[in-house]
């Protein structure tokens, strides 16, 4: 279990660093509503994420089935976008999908340097 705490650690660490570089350069080449538009996808992703490493807890202590209410929250998310004016689909979408830069990320790193484990 320590194992996967390092790892759900790592993968928060690496979705807040990216959702700050990501954040700052669309507010330095776009605009601070586009930017916030990513922030509020990115937070999304990140609340997201830690839903599933409860689930996958849960499953590993309790063999319980996986919750169902993480897509419902992401499904909201996009109709609430969808609905409201100031907010914009694509730059709440590509926020949401920060999580799976994460993963990339750690992919890489574990398997280019196997050593930094």
């Amino acid at each position: 279990m320590d194992e996967y705490h390092q790892l759900k650690q790592k993968l928060l660490v690496w979705t807040l660093v990216i959702t700050a570089l990501v954040f700052v350069s669309v507010w330095f080449y776009y605009s601070l509503n586009i930017a916030l538009n990513y922030l509020i996808g990115a937070c999304t992703g990140v609340v997201y994420l830690r839903m599933l490493a409860r689930d996958v807890e849960r499953i590993g202590n309790q063999k319980q089935s996986l919750s169902k209410g993480r897509l419902a929250m992401f499904i909201g998310l996009i109709i609430v976008a969808t609905q409201w004016d100031q907010l914009q689909v694509m730059p709440i979408f590509l926020g949401f999908l920060t999580y799976k830069a994460a993963l990339l990320v750690y992919v890489l790193q574990t398997t280019l340097l196997p050593d930094s484990k």
